[in-house]
């Protein structure tokens, strides 16, 4: 793959049809002197010597010399690393029942926080796998349409509680049937639907839909979350809540209707418990399904191209030099330094100072190859001493700032890091590559929970790129994040939490999306589905006040 570094520097080559015209003139003007002084045809027998050609053979052997010396500045560069990957994956719909039974606490910590940290290490297991999220009680919305963004996916995770639905008890049918209708059209991929739940279906049609889905060539996995001896449900106000009588709710584990539901799916019940047996029976179940593959070719190595350039710069000049404007060549008149030797000895000059300018951007450019290289392997300290080599050699080289970030970054040095981002911003000509300096100073703000810093960061990655839509994401979770921080004032146990989730939120980012290197490219349909989940987020937001304005005519027997 060919590329040119500075690629701003070609419009230089638009002086090359200008000095084309000029010349073009400048002959014009000489005809019209020379017919004052007589005939052509006269002239012509009084100047044999002259040569009608010669000037213009020369003239366009420097227009070449010129735009190739033009391209060189732009910095031409060869791909020398191709990989071609098969990426194999499967589409994957976790539905979780967030009924009030979720809360019971026979599963350390609870049913609810158990499933949820039960999906966020299936997530990490995932590679090139695509996931969604359905939420459902008595009613069932999309809380994250299918993607393969990991980092959003554990972000709505997060934000789960029963309060989403005010339609309490649950309806399994209802969850199945909307997890069926949300997967892509891609063929030939296998597809699970993993259900969540303490198996207590209060309205039926969970075996019609685990067969509907089946029938469809989705396989349906039940995780059964409890204790089938059952266990009371906390309130939330430190005791538990009752049924219409008074007696204290206890809610068990329906294994049977677990079991019967997954058969019906052509699929396979598992039991969580304390232990992470279930993850590992899970992994493996979703292991044998079928995958789709895709394939991508990657150029992750570029080398510089000028010397190629410049040689051929130095032989046009050599022969535009050779070749005189005489009919008569003699060695008497061949010299560098006899007519037009300013001319030939600037553009000598220019040649030798683009070689040497380039040659030094070479030395930089090896720094960061071999920093990009370390980084890939993880070696993150290496790779930021091989980064602070390139800006030895160029201290103003915007991508040797941006990777040296990112180093830092990994190494968790975030505020060192967000000096490197600040001045590659700056430096940078590019502005998606501006954008991307401070979508990262963004992240680094919102994991330590500097809302305001990150919003400024975020709307400054958006002026230079107005189209990245994970950026918009975050600035709206920074925003919505922001106003419940002021809400709740911050602290105490809660936010000791939070951290802890940032920060594994943080790790999984710089894993999954690696902004670090400049040669890669990112991410298939990533931005078009964050946005389909803002979307989604704005609808499911929108039903539920139409519902609690017009309540469901479906009378709950059960809240839970």
């Amino acid at each position: 793959m060919f590329r040119f570094e500075n690629p701003i520097f070609l419009w230089l080559l638009l002086i090359i049809p200008v000095l084309a015209l000029l010349r073009f003139w400048g002959w014009h003007q000489r005809r019209r002197k020379l017919r004052k002084f007589g005939d052509p045809a006269l002239l012509k027998e009084l100047m044999p010597d002259v040569s009608k050609f010669r000037p213009t053979v020369k003239f366009w052997l420097l227009q070449a010399a010129l735009a190739l010396l033009i391209v060189v500045l732009a910095r031409p560069q060869m791909g020398t690393k191709i990989s071609r990957e098969k990426r194999n994956g499967i589409e994957t719909i976790i539905c979780l029942d967030i009924s009030n039974s979720m809360m019971a606490e026979d599963v350390v910590p609870s049913r609810l926080q158990k499933s949820k940290m039960l999906v966020e290490n299936l997530v990490d297991h995932f590679t090139n796998d695509k996931i969604g999220l359905v939420v459902f009680a008595g009613d069932a919305f999309v809380q994250l349409p299918i993607t393969s963004d990991y980092v959003s996916a554990k972000m709505f995770l997060q934000n789960i509680t029963p309060s989403l639905i005010d339609m309490q008890g649950t309806d399994m049918g209802r969850a199945l049937s909307l997890a069926s209708n949300s997967f892509t059209q891609q063929e030939k991929i296998g597809r699970a639907i993993i259900l969540i739940t303490d198996g207590e279906d209060h309205e039926g049609g969970a075996l019609e839909a685990a067969e509907a889905a089946k029938k469809k060539g989705i396989n349906v996995f039940i995780l059964g979350v409890g204790d089938p001896k059952g266990c009371p449900i906390p309130d939330g106000e430190g005791g538990y809540m009752h049924d219409a009588q008074g007696s204290v709710v206890m809610s068990a584990l329906n294994e049977d209707m677990c079991q019967q539901v997954a058969q019906a799916g052509s699929g396979k019940y598992i039991h969580v418990d304390n232990t992470s047996e279930a993850q590992e029976k899970l992994n493996d179940e979703l292991i044998k399904l079928q995958k789709g593959e895709t394939d991508s070719v990657i150029y992750s190595e570029y080398d510089e191209q000028f010397q190629a350039f410049c040689i051929l710069v130095l032989l046009l000049l050599i022969i535009e030099v050779c070749i005189l404007e005489s009919k008569n060549p003699l060695l008497r008149r061949f010299s560098l330094f006899g007519k037009g030797k300013a001319a030939k000895t600037a553009a000598l000059v220019v040649v030798l100072f683009c070689c040497s300018t380039t040659m030094f951007a070479q030395a930089d450019r090896q720094h960061i190859r071999q920093g990009n290289k370390l980084y890939h392997h993880e070696e993150y300290a290496k790779a930021e001493v091989e980064y602070q080599k390139a800006l030895a050699a160029n201290q103003r080289n915007p991508q040797a700032l941006y990777n040296l970030g990112c180093a830092l970054m990994m190494q968790q040095k975030d505020s060192a890091a967000i000096v490197q981002f600040e001045n590659a911003g700056k430096l940078e000509t590019s502005k998606k590559r501006k954008s991307m300096s401070y979508h990262n100073i963004g992240w680094i703000c919102q994991k330590h929970q500097m809302y305001g810093e990150a919003i400024e960061a975020y709307k400054e990655s958006l002026r230079n790129n107005p189209t990245d839509e994970e950026t918009r994401y975050n600035l709206a979770l920074c925003k919505r994040n922001q106003k419940q921080q002021q809400q709740n004032g911050g602290g105490g146990e809660n936010k000791e939490k939070q951290d802890k989730q940032d920060q594994k939120k943080q790790d999984q980012q710089q894993k999954e999306q690696k902004r670090q290197p400049q040669e890669q490219m990112s991410k298939e349909n990533a931005e078009q589905l964050l946005n389909a989940a803002m979307q989604e987020e704005k609808a499911t937001q929108q039903r539920m006040k139409k519902a609690m304005q017009h309540p469901n005519r479906r009378q709950l027997q059960k809240n839970w």
